[in-house]
């Protein structure tokens, strides 16, 4: 693990620590203050927790080495994880949603003091673990994808102190399942996320932000190649993109082989971030020529005699 990973993998640690304390206060509370709302950031907490969890684990994954029957080494348990969390997280906003509707058409009486005094801690855990992120949030997607989930917990939690301030002084308690139903329907937006995005990947298809239009053309666009086919573009995971290619160079660049193929790697690695590639070169005249098509004809004529 480089010395970045590993300073990274620090203040990830950091914030899921004070991410894992602060859910164990919020549950806690929720429960003493008998707060919908608390115990419905409380789940918010735990999709951001397994969110850091994930990060962590990225970065250790990638630092493991492929193997003979795992060619592209243990990211996708990721992805996996991933669909497993989506799931679970669904299943708790659809509790939270229904639990809060109950309590909209019979409010309870919500302790408020340990309420706020539960949240001002849980806004303030937050905001420590998004300050030891922010370094890093600009130059590593990973890390910037933490910083953001954290940065809604804090939102959430903000809620939650606006609900308690408003029951002490107005004694209004439907207050409290409405800032749980809004933190549910929250959870949900991003329970949603995690499984659209999760079955996207196992499904192989295309990484979002890129489109096989916009990768085919940056290849075309560097001189010497003539043109792209059987181009596919996959995820191994959320943070590590694959593609394979046929491409044409001109008869002209045959000489240029290395070079080319470097540029191309270049090209996709700086634009797209796809980092794994596997391209074979074809001569566009070459692979037209009467020779080749003399051969491919003589190998169909077999394929048919064996039939």
């Amino acid at each position: 693990m480089s010395k970045l990973d590993d300073t990274i993998s620090k203040r990830l640690f950091f914030a899921i620590t004070l991410t894992a304390i602060t859910l164990v206060a919020e549950i806690i509370g929720g429960i003493w203050s008998n707060s919908l709302a608390l115990l419905s950031d409380a789940g918010h907490v735990f999709l951001d927790l397994f969110a850091l969890v994930l990060s962590l684990g990225a970065i250790k994954l990638a630092a493991q080495p492929s193997g003979e029957r795992h060619s592209y080494g243990w990211h996708r348990a990721e992805v996996l994880a991933s669909l497993i969390n989506g799931l679970t997280i669904f299943l708790m906003a659809i509790g939270i949603l229904y639990e809060g509707s109950k309590r909209l058409l019979s409010p309870e009486e919500v302790q408020t003091t340990p309420m706020l005094i539960i949240a001002v801690l849980g806004l303030i855990a937050n905001l420590l673990a998004a300050k030891g992120l922010h370094g890093h949030s600009h130059d590593d997607l990973n890390i910037r994808s933490a910083f953001l989930h954290v940065l809604g917990d804090a939102a959430a939690s903000v809620g939650v102190i606006v609900a308690a301030i408003v029951m002490r002084y107005s004694g209004w308690y439907q207050v409290d399942p409405f800032i749980s139903i809004a933190i549910g329907l929250l959870i949900l937006v991003g329970a949603g996320r995690v499984l659209r995005e999760a079955v996207h990947i196992l499904m192989e298809g295309v990484p979002r932000g890129m489109s096989v239009e916009q990768v085919a053309a940056c290849i075309r666009s560097i001189e010497g190649v003539a043109g792209v086919h059987h181009l596919n573009i996959w995820a191994v995971c959320s943070h590590i993109f694959a593609l394979s290619a046929h491409v044409e160079i001109r008869p002209e660049n045959e000489d240029k082989r290395e070079e080319l193929l470097h540029l191309i790697e270049h090209a996709l690695a700086h634009e797209f971030h796809i980092t794994h590639t596997t391209i074979q070169l074809d001569c566009s005249t070459c692979t037209g020529g009467p020779l080749i098509k003399e051969l491919n004809h003589q190998q169909r004529e077999t394929c048919t005699h064996q039939h």
